[in-house]
């Protein structure tokens, strides 16, 4: 079955950085789009970013941009997102995401919280 685990959360303070990774198991990674949500207290669950698969383009949420890199790698069935600059706005629960086969399957989400 898909299975996510997600790590690199945890509490950083405003100006600091995280790497998030979510690898992937149960299905073939590389034919996968990728992306990655957040979800704040009180607030919907958004798009962070997204890569697609082989092209690796990417997008991202005019919040994030210049600031979170999203990337893959696909002999490591792993997503990755670098997060820089980080500010509190950016505390969330952060959820992995795959596009596979017309289903989305979701990460069970990393709490990341950006305080001083």
């Amino acid at each position: 079955q898909v299975q996510f685990v997600e790590s690199g959360g945890g509490l950083v303070q405003p100006g600091g950085s995280l790497r998030l990774s979510c690898a992937a198991s149960g299905f073939t990674f590389s034919l996968a789009a990728m992306s990655w949500y957040r979800q704040a207290p009180g607030k919907e669950r958004e798009l962070v970013a997204y890569i697609t698969t082989y092209s690796g383009i990417t997008t991202y949420a005019d919040a994030v941009k210049g600031r979170f890199t999203i990337s893959r790698d696909n002999a490591k069935n792993t997503v990755y997102l670098q997060k820089n600059s980080l500010k509190p706005e950016d505390t969330a629960v952060y959820y992995c995401k795959a596009r596979y086969s017309s289903r989305d399957y979701w990460g069970q989400g990393t709490q990341v919280t950006v305080s001083s």
